[in-house]
């Protein structure tokens, strides 16, 4: 665990950073975020002491670490910044290879590790071992600063804008493939960005900063849909949900309190109900609130026999129609519903969670509200 507390950095009169407390887990994917000079480089730089406090502490797994050797706290953190930083004299394979050697690991693991590594990054070793820096690409020169940065087994990865330099199509090839690396090999990764999409895209968790303070820590999620503060909201855009609209679950816009009817009610009071209402359908659930079904009124009025239950009647339907009922959980995303209501043509979908719970309902004047809000939130912005 990466922790800062209470530190403050400061430039004769300038104060850069302003009592700033964070905690990083082990093993997640946080994106320091914000404008030019709010002082993000300056909160990674400190994790490997290219920067000193002016004040507060910063621990590794609970050690502070101005009491660490700078040599061997640096040997266990991988640092990628936005020129690569790879040694232009040197050529892949000795690049990849420097810091495993100056700690005289064995010659065949070191070798086994670098092919190993460039595979992970989709390079192939026998093309690209041999090669200066100045003989490949800028997206082939980031990739093999991201090969380095991995190469000594770190527990922190530190990365510094590394893809703000490249073209859009190579740049969302090597996101692609940090975020496998990461999900293999779990280790700690801080990047700094000024770009929310690459953030939201990335990071576990965001930190958003401002003239040296920390305006929101939050998941990508949880700041999208609840920005801390007017900056916050501002930053990240109003319509910036609408780029990650796998974030917009069901519970986000469901409505709470449909009407249901119990299992034991008797089907002509219910079509009174579902008449009463005017609503087309109507969610059955027993005294426990469990999902049992939705009841058709134009079945409902078919039913000659008006005095069986509302639970009778769903099972004849079922058994004579072949019904299967189609519901989301409160997790799935709105791509999701719209999936569900296409396959299935219908667009009264109920939410049950996973112990069969209704917890609410999503109509097709939900899905056009929340879509449609996508359409005027664009236009306003033109």
């Amino acid at each position: 665990m990466i922790e800062f507390e209470e530190v403050s950095k400061y430039y004769k009169k300038k104060k850069v950073l302003k009592d700033v407390s964070l905690n990083i887990q082990n093993g997640e994917f946080v994106c320091l975020l914000g404008l030019s000079g709010c002082g993000k480089t300056t909160i990674l730089k400190m994790i490997n002491k290219l920067i000193t406090p002016s004040s507060g502490k910063i621990l590794i797994d609970g050690k502070d670490i101005s009491k660490i050797n700078d040599i061997e706290l640096r040997r266990k953190i991988g640092y990628v910044i936005q020129q690569t930083g790879l040694f232009p004299h040197m050529t892949v394979k000795e690049n990849i290879e420097l810091i495993p050697k100056l700690q005289k690991k064995d010659k065949e693991k070191i070798k086994n590790k670098t092919y190993e590594l460039l595979d992970m990054i989709g390079l192939k070793a026998e093309d690209y071992l041999n090669l200066y820096p100045s003989q490949m690409s800028g997206g082939q020169q980031q990739r093999i600063g991201i090969a380095r940065a991995f190469a000594n087994d770190p527990d922190i990865i530190l990365m510094d804008e590394p893809f703000s330099a490249l073209d859009p199509i190579t740049r969302t090839n090597l996101q692609d493939e940090l975020l496998e690396i990461q999900d293999k090999l779990k280790n700690t990764i801080v990047f700094v960005t000024h770009d929310i999409s690459e953030a939201i895209k990335l990071a576990d968790r965001i930190c958003i900063i401002n003239e040296g303070s920390i305006q929101q820590y939050d998941t990508p999620e949880e700041i999208l849909k609840h920005p801390a503060n007017d900056f916050v909201h501002n930053f990240i855009g109003k319509k910036r949900i609408w780029e990650s609209p796998e974030l917009i679950r069901a519970e986000d816009i469901m409505m709470d309190n449909p009407v249901t009817c119990y299992d034991n009610l008797q089907c002509f009071k219910a079509g009174a109900i579902m008449a009463d209402k005017k609503i087309d359908s109507i969610i059955v659930i027993n005294k426990k609130r469990e999902f049992l079904g939705l009841l058709d009124a134009r079945r409902a009025l078919k039913e000659r026999n008006k005095n069986l239950t509302v639970g009778q009647v769903l099972k004849r339907h079922k058994e004579k129609y072949h019904l299967k009922f189609t519901y989301v959980s409160p997790e799935e995303s709105i791509l999701d519903v719209l999936e569900k209501t296409d396959e299935n043509d219908t667009y009264t979908i109920p939410v049950v969670d996973e112990n069969n719970k209704l917890m609410g309902l999503i109509t097709k004047s939900i899905l056009f509200t929340t879509l449609k809000q996508k359409y005027d939130e664009s236009e306003d912005d033109e």
